[in-house]
């Protein structure tokens, strides 16, 4: 199998406002977008997150270009992606993307497939008492089928909105950083993020090294700095919809 890109997540907790500007990410151009997550409508009214929990997320995208709909396995492992979903491709309006996924000392295989569609035409799957599986193309409802067939998709009930705020390749240091903050239901997140790439020649151990110096390069930055790095290892998609559930806020 071939070695996988590698995103690496720093949270930045307390006040981001002060971190964005301590950042320098208050003065790069910014995309403002909506995200919506779909969960179990039974679930949500019990207060759980039983998609999120069988390590699937189904997330809507809207503003700042083309809307997306994106079916993400994470965990995963490369074992469960067989078929035409062994390998990364990108087949416009589709993209479908395999990396690890890094954040403080957890790290996993993420597999995600993201359909583009005309701005604003996913509006209408998250409405209330909308079914947002009927903008699931057929290609991501076979991704479910072959790489996660114990998930159903029955029943499902949109969350959010949650209001993101995307500066991206923002300088630190000699680092170039994607900033994004999230606001929902009283909680606000900021998320550093970089991509390792596999260089050609490069062994499995060889990457996993060069990740990990660019790992503690981007922690360290953050830190001196003055803001605070989250040591949670939770997603800001996990602490956000474990939130909204628990609220019952469908």
């Amino acid at each position: 199998m071939n070695l996988l890109p590698i995103e690496i997540k720093v949270n930045i907790e307390g006040d981001v406002a002060a971190a964005l500007s301590a950042l320098d990410g208050a003065g790069a151009a910014t995309t403002t977008r909506r995200i919506w997550f779909a969960e179990d409508r039974d679930g949500v009214a019990e207060g759980r997150v039983r998609l999120l929990d069988a390590g699937v997320i189904v997330r809507f995208r809207n503003g700042g270009g083309p809307d997306e709909l994106t079916v993400k396995l994470r965990p995963c492992t490369r074992e469960q992606l067989v078929g035409r979903f062994e390998e990364a491709f990108d087949v416009t309006p589709i993209t479908y993307r395999i990396e690890e996924d890094w954040s403080a000392d957890r790290r996993v295989v993420a597999a995600s497939l993201t359909h583009g569609h005309p701005s604003g035409a996913l509006l209408g799957a998250v409405q209330p008492g909308a079914d947002p599986t009927a903008s699931i193309d057929a290609v991501q409802d076979q991704f479910l089928d072959i790489c996660a067939p114990v998930v159903e998709l029955d029943g499902l009930v949109a969350l959010g909105p949650v209001l993101s705020t995307k500066a991206a390749d923002v300088a630190l240091g000699d680092l170039e950083v994607d900033l994004e903050a999230w606001r929902v239901a009283g909680l606000e997140f900021l998320e550093a993020s970089i991509r390792v790439k596999p260089k050609s020649g490069e062994n499995a151990d060889e990457l996993t090294a060069r990740a990990e110096r660019r790992q503690r390069k981007l922690e360290e930055a953050v830190r001196e700095l003055g803001v605070t790095v989250s040591e949670l290892p939770e997603s800001k998609t996990h602490r956000v919809l474990t939130t909204l559930a628990a609220a019952g806020r469908p």
